[in-house]
C-alpha cells in the first residue's frame, strides 16, 4: 500500500489487535512507547523499513516486552541499534524472535534463558559483544540458532548446545581472534566441513569438534592455529589427502599435546612427518582412520607421549624400535605387535584384559616387576603365542584354565609369585594335559604353592629334561 511515515502513538489503543503486519513498509522514525500496550498481540512484524534510505531507528522501548504475554513471533530485522531491553525476556509465549540485520550492540542478557518457548532464534548481523549466556540451553524447543556475524569474543561453553531438537547452529564469524577454545563437540546434526577461515581465530588453544556429522578435508590451514593445545576431530567422516599432508600442517603447532583422529576415514599414508609433531604431545589418537604404510621411525621424535594408538589400521612392517625412546610411554594400542618386552620395571596393578587383543604376540616379558592379581584368562587369546615370563611378580591365585589353547607355547616361567591351587588338567598329563603343549620345552612354576599328584606313566618319559628345566620342589606338595 506505499505506506510512509511515522508509526502514530495511537496504535497503542488497537487493543484487540491479535496481528500486525508493517513490514517492507516506508516507515522511518522511532517505534512508539505505547506499542506495549498490545496486550493481544500475537504477532508483531517491523522488519525491512528500509526503502529509499528510510527506516525505523533509534532503541526498542525499554517495555515492549512486558505489554506482550501473548506474542508468538517478533520480527525486527533491519531497523534498530542499540541494547536489547531485558523485558524481551517477559514474553513468555515467544516462538520466534528475529532480531538480524541490525545495529545491536552489548551483550546479550542472560534473561534470554527465559523464553523456554523459543524455536527459532536470530541475532546474526549485529554488533553483540562479550558472552554468549550459558542460559540457552533452558531453551530446548530450539531448533535454529543464528548468532553469526557478530563480536562475540568469550570461550563457547559446550552445555549451551546441548539442546535434543537443534537443528541448525550459525556462528560464522562472530569470533574475534581472541577466542581461545571452540567446544562443539557430540551435536548429532552438527554437519558440512571444518571452514578454513577458522584458522584466521589466532589465539585458538582448543579445538573440540569429535562426535559429529562433519565431512570433506581436514583443512591444513589448521596449521597456522600456532597456539592450539587441544585437538579433537575423532569420530566424524573426516578425510584428507593421500599422504594425510594436514599432519604434516600441524607440525607447526609447536604447542599441541592433544590429537585425536580416531574413527575418521582418512585413507592416506602415515607420513614420515609426524615424527616432527610437538615435542609437548602427549596424547595421539587414530585408531580406525585407514591408515596405511609404515609407522615412521620418526615417531621416536615424539619424547613426552604417553597414550599412542595406531589400532585397526592397514599400517605394515614392524614397529620401530625408536618407540624405546618415548620413556614416558603408558598406553600403547597396536593390535599388530609381536614381542612386548617390560621385564625389570616398576610396574603394577593387574594385567589388562585387552592383552588378549593381541593376537600376533608370539613373545611377553612382564618379570621382574610388581603386577598383581590373577592372570588374565584372556591370555588364551593369544594363540601363536611362543614365549611368557610372567616370574619374580605377585601374581596370585590359580593358573587359569585359558591357557590350554597356547599350542604353539615353547617357554613358560611363572616361578617366584603367589600362585596357589592345583595345576589344572587343561596343562594336560605332567600333570596329565601338558602333552596337549606339543611344542612346551621349558616349564618353570617354583616357589609358588601349587600342587598336583604325580603320572607315574610320564614321569619316567619325561624325568631327565623336567630335571634341566628346573621345576623347583619349594612348591607346596609334589608337581610331579
Amino acid at each position: 500500500m506505499a505506506l510512509t511515515g511515522s508509526i502514530p502513538q495511537e496504535f497503542g489503543n488497537l487493543s484487540f489487535l491479535a496481528f500486525l503486519d508493517l513490514g517492507s513498509k516506508n516507515f522511518h522514525g522511532n517505534l512508539p512507547q505505547e506499542m506495549a500496550r498490545l496486550r493481544r498481540l500475537k504477532f508483531l512484524d517491523l522488519s525491512f523499513n528500509n526503502f529509499r534510505g528510510n527506516s525505523l531507528s533509534g532503541n526498542l522501548p525499554n517495555g515492549l516486552g512486558n505489554g506482550l504475554p501473548v506474542l508468538n513471533g517478533l520480527y525486527l530485522s533491519t531497523n534498530f541499534c542499540g541494547h536489547l531491553p531485558t523485558s524481551l525476556s517477559s514474553c513468555s509465549q515467544l516462538q520466534i524472535l528475529s532480531l538480524s540485520e541490525n545495529e545491536f550492540d552489548g551483550p546479550i542478557h542472560s534473561e534470554i534463558g527465559r523464553l523456554s518457548n523459543l524455536r527459532l532464534f536470530y541475532l546474526g548481523f549485529n554488533h553483540f559483544i562479550g558472552e554468549i549466556p550459558k542460559e540457552i540451553r533452558n531453551l530446548v524447543e530450539l531448533e535454529v540458532l543464528n548468532l553469526g556475524y557478530n563480536s562475540f569474543s568469550c570461550q563457547l561453553n559446550m552445555e549451551i548446545f546441548n539442546i535434543s531438537g537443534l537443528r541448525k547452529i550459525a556462528l560464522t564469524k562472530n569470533i574475534l581472534p581472541n577466542i581461545d577454545g571452540i567446544y562443539l563437540r557430540n551435536l548429532t546434526n552438527l554437519v558440512g566441513t571444518i571452514p578454513h577461515s577458522i584458522s584466521n581465530r589466532s589465539k585458538l588453544a582448543t579445538l573440540e569438534l569429535s562426535g559429529n556429522k562433519l565431512s570433506g578435508l581436514i583443512p591444513n590451514s589448521l596449521g597456522h592455529l600456532s597456539h592450539l593445545l587441544f585437538l579433537s576431530l575423532g569420530a566424524n567422516n573426516l578425510t584428507s589427502d593421500s599422504s594425510l599432508s594436514f599432519l604434516t600442517s600441524l607440525t607447526n603447532c609447536r604447542n599441541l599435546t592433544l590429537l585425536s583422529l580416531s574413527r575418521n576415514p582418512l585413507n592416506g599414508m602415515f607420513p614420515e612427518s609426524a615424527g616432527n609433531l610437538s615435542a609437548s604431545l602427549r596424547k595421539f589418537y587414530a585408531e580406525r582412520c585407514k591408515i596405511k604404510g609404515l609407522i615412521s621411525y620418526a615417531v621416536g621424535n615424539l619424547s613426552n607421549l604417553i597414550d599412542f594408538d595406531l589400532n585397526e589400521n592397514n599400517l605394515v612392517g614392524s614397529i620401530p624400535t625408536s618407540i624405546g625412546n618415548l620413556r614416558i610411554l603408558q598406553g600403547l594400542e597396536i593390535t599388530f605387535i609381536t614381542e612386548i618386552y617390560l621385564s625389570s620395571n616398576k610396574f603394577s596393578s593387574n594385567i589388562p584384559t585387552s592383552l588378549g587383543n593381541l593376537k600376533d604376540l608370539l613373545d611377553l616379558d612382564l618379570s621382574s616387576n610388581n603386577i598383581a592379581g590373577s592372570l588374565t584368562p584372556e591370555i588364551g587369546n593369544l594363540k601363536v603365542l611362543v614365549q611368557i615370563v610372567l616370574s619374580m611378580n605377585g601374581f596370585s591365585n590359580k593358573i587359569p584354565r585359558e591357557i590350554r589353547g597356547l599350542q604353539n607355547l615353547e617357554y613358560l616361567s611363572l616361578r617366584c609369585n603367589m600362585l596357589h591351587g592345583a595345576i589344572p588338567d587343561s596343562m594336560s598329563n605332567i600333570p596329565k594335559s601338558l602333552e596337549k603343549l606339543k611344542n612346551l620345552k621349558y616349564f618353570n612354576v617354583s616357589v609358588n604353592k601349587l600342587y598336583r599328584e604325580i603320572d607315574t606313566r610320564s614321569t619316567r618319559e619325561t624325568r631327565n629334561t623336567h630335571q634341566n628345566q628346573s621345576t623347583s620342589s619349594r612348591n607346596r606338595g609334589p608337581l610331579w
